[in-house]
């Protein structure tokens, strides 16, 4: 069973030219991959970040949002993942698709262009609406905290 689409108006930027359009790697596939659009190698040495651009700019439907999230293939083989991971892509928003990405690892690691460093989830959410109370409603958990049930 498919799940439902979500129609994603895309604007391609002058430096995205020649690179492949995001795209789903298999059928039950997520996370679309999101390319660098860089002109030149960029050298990301142990413990320094930069910020990547993916040439794309987006149009969302209202009530979705995209999610930009590290590549697991990435952090497992050379360490490099993502400083605000997920980042967020509102459905507000029109400017170019970027990724911070960060090298966690031990050694150099060097982005080309085209090289897949980022997936994009695009998914629906709902807005929250505070209202003030005076007490919560108690659950068995209540008020534990991180490893507060020993694992």
């Amino acid at each position: 069973m498919k799940s439902d689409t979500a129609q994603i108006l895309v604007k391609r930027l002058p430096h995205h030219a020649g690179l492949e359009l995001p795209s789903y790697s298999s059928e039950g596939a997520s996370g679309m991959d999101l390319a660098a659009a860089v002109d030149h190698d960029i050298q990301l040495l142990p413990g320094e970040r930069c910020l990547v651009p993916t040439g794309l700019a987006v149009s969302l439907p209202f009530g979705y949002e995209a999610q930009i999230r590290p590549r697991s293939g990435l952090a497992l083989r050379h360490g490099i993942g993502l400083l605000n991971s997920p980042g967020t892509i509102d459905s507000d928003y029109r400017g170019e698709i970027q990724v911070i990405l960060i090298n966690l690892g031990q050694e150099r690691f060097t982005i080309k262009r085209g090289m897949r460093i980022a997936q994009m989830i695009v998914s629906p959410y709902v807005t929250g609406d505070f209202k003030i109370v005076d007490e919560l409603d108690v659950t068995l958990r209540n008020e534990g905290g991180f490893g507060h049930t020993g694992h």
